[in-house]
């Protein structure tokens, strides 16, 4: 396994020149051009941390120091209101305030899923469901088509450095267990099912419902001793995913208990979530047995170049027979 650090610094693309509404460091509006649609997201500022855990599970072990380099954080899950002009042209057609443009017509689009992948939770300001970390990339690559600015999937440092928010506690508030319902959706208060987001407390920089609600897609290979192999005093860790299982999910949903929303928990994705899937090969597209998974985006401050945007939107999908 190639294990190294992407994001690095590059030359600023005309992406990176901010608006007044996006200056470094402040919270903004991004207004998904051609359509009615926006998104709200929060400023990350650099720092370090230390990530993981000395009492949690193994493979949230050895703890160690990380740098991480400023970013923004959707303030929210990604929600359908987003999403759905992605997976169906006819909603994009329904949100758009012109035709639609020639190159996001060009990004290739989910199949449409054969089950309802709301699963009857609910759609308006609810989270989207059940995408598989291909399909959650493409939504990306869609958004840069749409708006000249490069968003993706946080790293799985990225992740647990925003969750944190400078706490060093089992949850981004601290560590009474009890208190969790104030900022979680989890299997305790949530019926079995999503809400809409928004609606527990956010993290000190502004950022709702990491703990719970959906469980949230990293970039990252899940590797249970990922921690030792990356080692200690590292900047912007990231194991480089190169096979289709397992990815790293962060956060805990709505169907999990209280230990596994902890800010170091780690979760890995699973060829189980197919299971159902009469499709064969299975599709690329979807987890018909996941309906706990969802997004969060990740802005960095610096992009990258266009060669290297180009290749983080461009892999090719690998065949789950």
């Amino acid at each position: 396994m190639n294990v190294k650090r992407i994001f690095l610094t590059f030359p600023i693309l005309l992406s990176a020149f901010l608006s007044p509404a996006q200056e470094k460091g402040k919270p903004y509006s991004q207004q998904i051009n051609g359509t009615k649609l926006t998104f709200s997201m929060q400023p990350v500022p650099a720092g370090q941390f230390l990530m993981g855990s000395k009492k949690g599970k193994p493979d949230e072990q050895p703890l160690r120091e990380v740098k991480i380099s400023p970013f923004w954080m959707s303030t929210f899950e990604v929600t359908w209101d987003i999403y759905e002009p992605f997976l169906y042209k006819d909603y994009e057609a329904l949100s758009s305030t012109g035709p639609i443009p020639a190159d996001v017509d060009a990004v290739t689009r989910p199949t449409k899923p054969y089950l309802d992948m709301t699963f009857g939770m609910g759609k308006e300001n609810h989270p989207a469901l059940a995408m598989t970390h291909y399909n959650a990339l493409q939504f990306c690559k869609w958004l840069y088509a749409r708006t000249g600015v490069f968003y993706r999937l946080p790293t799985e440092a990225e992740w647990e450095y925003a969750c944190r928010a400078g706490s060093t506690s089992e949850y981004t508030f601290g560590d009474d267990e009890d208190k969790l319902a104030e900022y979680a959706w989890f299997k305790d208060n949530s019926e079995g099912k999503t809400h809409e987001v928004g609606k527990k407390k956010p993290n000190k920089w502004g950022l709702f419902d990491l703990h719970g609600n959906v469980a949230e897609w990293t970039f990252d290979q899940y590797l249970a001793d990922a921690y030792s192999k990356t080692g200690n005093k590292v900047s912007d860790p990231l194991v480089v995913p190169d096979q289709l299982y397992a990815h790293v999910i962060r956060g805990g949903s709505y169907d999990n208990s209280a230990s596994d929303l902890r800010s170091a928990s780690r979760m890995a994705s699973d060829p189980v979530w197919k299971q159902i899937d009469p499709q064969i090969p299975k599709s690329n597209w979807w987890f018909p047995e996941a309906p706990f998974i969802g997004m969060r985006l990740v802005r960095p401050e610096t992009p990258p170049s266009k060669q290297e945007i180009d290749a983080y939107y461009n892999q090719p999908a690998i065949a789950d027979y």
